[in-house]
């Protein structure tokens, strides 16, 4: 699919009257949504906002927000979404580096800045720009796993072709309905919303609803392995609902399987902000790999590092009004992740900086969590290291539990399953306050919190 407009005025154009959204349970058209999209547009513009605008949204999932997105993209603004739970602190240290004009805050609040505040205004009006896929679009907050978060910026090119590889795999078009139920300041959100304007089916968005009423009537869902759990142990699963993206952890095959059984396909995948999500995918099967390259990617693995290279990279790093690269000298991106191709298929063994060494033995802690999630009743596992005096460091395991395990349990099971100096020296269970509702927990907090939890 080429767009010569706004993907939203083309499907305007070719499906009027059928259901593009249904926000918090009312369905709107391809028509109706354009004329919300046109008139918020008008109503930016009318505050000042131009073509070429770094745009600060601070908000979570909800209707206005997704209408704002789409309305300030048609502005042609560089669009910078953000969690509304990102600390004051960093925000002060990173906002001023991404110039911006304006923000747009729905939730949460940002610190004491320059920018010009934005409200949602309905206007008559042109504020639209003329459709450019390769102007840059979105600026995506990395991880920040090793530091302060980047910036990555993509344009809408670069979206579109990672929703195309996606849907190469995972069939949505028509009547389809995908729940946006992953925030849009993680580019996992954000490829959903890419995902059903290629296609021209349905996205459904609802506020203050649990998951269970969220997914009625949808039939395509990104989870996360715990939500999934949850909604087959104790929500029940909705009728229509028949394909599953699942991502951000160890994926159980119990959890899969048992989704089967209820008619659920499960799809697995590999990917990153600078690559506008997914590169690699699967159907799942309870095999270690995480797939082979979607269309429009290519990986390779040089010194044990996986290397990419796609149409749907990033343009660069955004910082200080410049674009700073996100390739090699070769022109590849080093993602700082060990693994191994085989027969055309990716195995990711953990990140390169994860990998600590107790008593001389060097342990990936993504290899010892694949064998512990194996064991049923364990909804998610993370593996840190612990200084120790003797060994250096000893590996710990923080677990969430879908049902009740007793760790002397996990113990004496991984006696059989890990070699001994793989085996956690404690077992501990992953606190509330380390499940911030975003897709990735930090390691990093999570090593914090361990150190706190056995000193």
């Amino acid at each position: 699919m080429t767009f010569t407009d706004w993907p939203w005025r083309h499907w305007q154009r070719e499906q009027p009257d059928a259901v593009a959204l249904v926000l918090d349970g009312t369905p709107l058209s391809w028509h109706e949504l354009c004329g919300r999209i046109d008139a918020l547009a008008a109503g930016f513009y009318q505050q000042g906002v131009r073509e070429g605008d770094g745009v600060a949204l601070c908000a979570r999932n909800r209707a206005d927000t997704l209408l704002a997105w789409l309305a300030l993209l048609q502005c042609g603004v560089r669009l910078l979404p953000l969690n509304p739970t990102l600390p004051a602190a960093q925000l002060e240290t990173l906002l001023p580096g991404m110039t911006l004009r304006f923000s747009l805050t729905l939730d949460g609040m940002l610190p004491g800045t320059h920018l010009r505040a934005l409200s949602l205004q309905y206007a008559t009006g042109d504020g639209a720009a003329a459709w450019d896929p390769q102007r840059l679009a979105t600026m995506t907050l990395t991880s920040g796993s090793s530091g302060m978060p980047k910036a990555a910026v993509h344009t809408a090119q670069a979206h579109l072709a990672s929703a195309a590889g996606v849907l190469a795999m995972i069939p949505f078009s028509g009547e389809d309905r995908w729940l946006l139920s992953l925030p849009l300041f993680h580019v996992s959100g954000q490829g959903i919303l890419w995902r059903w304007l290629l296609a021209g089916a349905q996205l459904a968005v609802y506020d203050g609803v649990g998951l269970s009423g969220a997914l009625a009537g949808c039939s395509h869902a990104s989870l996360v392995p715990t939500q999934l759990w949850r909604l087959l142990n104790d929500d029940g699963v909705p009728e229509r609902l028949r394909a599953v993206l699942l991502g951000g952890a160890t994926i159980p095959v119990e959890l899969t399987h048992a989704a089967q059984q209820r008619g659920i396909s499960c799809f697995c995948g590999y990917g990153m902000t600078e690559l506008a999500s997914t590169v690699c995918g699967k159907a799942a099967d309870g095999l270690p790999d995480v797939g082979a390259p979607l269309p429009g990617r290519e990986v390779r693995v040089v010194d044990n590092e996986v290397w990419i290279r796609a149409a749907s990279m990033a343009s660069g790093y955004w910082l200080d009004g410049a674009l700073r690269p996100v390739t090699n000298a070769q022109g590849w991106f080093a993602t700082r992740d060990r693994g191994y191709i085989a027969d055309g298929r990716l195995t990711v063994q953990g990140r390169l900086d994860n990998l600590f060494f107790s008593a001389g033995e060097g342990i990936q802690p993504e290899e010892v969590e694949r064998v512990i999630a194996r064991l049923p009743g364990i909804s998610q596992v993370f593996v840190v290291p612990v200084k120790d005096v003797e060994f250096g460091q000893r590996p710990v395991a923080v677990v969430e539990y879908a049902d009740e395990v007793i760790p002397e349990r996990l113990a004496s099971w991984v006696k059989e399953q890990l070699a001994r100096f793989q085996q956690p020296v404690h077992w501990l269970t992953l606190p509330e306050t380390l499940k911030t509702g975003g897709i990735k927990i930090s390691r990093r907090q999570l090593q914090e919190w361990v150190a706190s939890v056995l000193a």
